[in-house]
């Protein structure tokens, strides 16, 4: 291989990377952290997301897989109306 081109692989793989980076840190636009009472158990979770109902349903599902056991729970928990949101 030629020294060239261990060159343009090496700059073509710190693109790569870089544009990963930049596109993994990009979409998350909205920040919310939102807080589920199930069963008489509270959980609050973290979520960042491209918009704000999608970071919201994420925490919401995020909080339901500590409280619910099994899918009927997990459906019923997700369908529960958040106790708190706050989004940044």
């Amino acid at each position: 291989m030629t020294q060239s081109w261990k060159i343009f692989v090496a700059v073509g793989f710190v693109a790569l990377i870089g544009f990963i980076v930049y596109s993994a840190t990009g979409l998350a636009r909205v920040n919310c952290d939102v807080c589920i009472e199930f069963h008489g158990n509270t959980a609050c979770k973290p979520a960042a997301g491209t918009t704000k109902e999608e970071t919201i349903r994420t925490a919401v599902d995020i909080a339901c897989s500590d409280l619910a056991s099994g899918r009927d729970e997990s459906i019923a928990c997700s369908h529960t109306t958040p106790k708190s949101i706050e989004c940044k």
